[in-house]
Formats: C-alpha cells, structure tokens, sequence
C-alpha cells in the first residue's frame, strides 16, 4: 500500500491544494478516482488542474464536498476495500509459497527465510563492528541494510505471528461451530 504522504507527494498542484486547505475528501476521492470520474460521479466541473485556486472557489468547493460528502465517503470506503483486496491477495500468496517451501524436499527451500534473515543480520552487525572501529560507512548501505531488515523481520516474525494466529482463530470458529 502506497503511503498517504507519498501518495501526496505525487498529487497534482489542484490535489495539493485541495488537502492544503481542509478539503480532503474532495482532494483524496481525485487522487483515488481521477477528477474527471469525480466531476463524472458529482455532477460538477472542477477547476483546471494548474489553476491557482481563489477564496470564492474554495468556499464553493468547500460547499461542494459538504452537500456530497456521502458520495465522496463511499469513495473514499470504496477505495479502501479495493487496497485491502489487494493486499489480502498478496499476502495469501505469500503464505502459499511459504507452505510450498515448507513442503519441498529440497533444504535450501526450506531454510531460505532464516538463511536470508541471518545473513542481513550478519551484514548489519558487521557494518556495526566496523562503524565502531572507525571505518566510514556510507549512509546509503547503512540505509539499506535497515531497511531489508526490517522488511525480513517484519515478514518473518510478523508474518507468522499473524498465520498462527489465523490458524488458532480458525480453530477456534470450528469447535464453536460444533
């Protein structure tokens, strides 16, 4: 999932402005549908995207996110659903080929996940080791390796936290159906 400030940070100049001055909903359902499919779904004609936007056309955009502030919701909840789909997908996948990695003969598809974990772990306190003896590290490694260990341990001990726990839930929903 793409992160909401990044997710602004690539917005056009109307969207920015529209979340720079409170109206979010509006701004949020152009960055998740596209302004044409907003004014197509609103009934109206937004302004230009390059337009810098005056004070009597933010308070009748203001207006406008007000009287269809449930239609922008449903956007907004729509949008939402659509990310979680994806996400579940994704992460369903990624059980699955762990569940095939655990069910193959060969070692190195059964150990890749601790094998992959250690060694950036390695890496890690090996950058440490030589950061603490005066070797200058580039940030950009120092940058890297966090970021790869926190993906792995994030996938790692995270990812099976949440399976066992859908397990157990699993369980659990059959002997109370019983």
């Amino acid at each position: 999932m793409v992160a909401p400030l990044v997710m602004a940070a690539l917005a056009s100049p109307l969207v920015k402005e529209l979340l720079a001055n409170g109206l979010s909903l509006l701004g949020n359902a152009i960055m998740a549908k596209g302004k044409a499919a907003v004014e197509d779904k609103l009934g109206v004609k937004l302004p230009d995207e390059n337009t810098q936007l005056t004070s009597e056309q933010l308070e009748r955009l203001r207006g406008l996110q007000f009287d269809h502030e449930e239609t922008l919701i449903e956007l907004a909840i729509k949008q939402k659903q659509i990310e979680l789909g994806g996400e579940k997908v994704a992460s369903e996948a990624v059980t699955k080929r762990w569940e095939a990695d655990m069910l193959s003969d060969s070692y190195l598809s059964k150990n890749v996940r601790p094998i992959a974990l250690l060694s950036t772990l390695g890496g890690v306190f090996l950058l440490a080791c030589l950061s603490a003896a005066g070797v200058a590290i580039a940030d950009p490694y120092v940058k890297l390796f966090g970021e790869l260990l926190q993906i792995m341990v994030g996938a790692y001990f995270v990812g099976r936290t949440v399976e066992k726990g859908i397990d157990v839930y699993q369980g659990w929903k059959q002997t109370q159906g019983n």
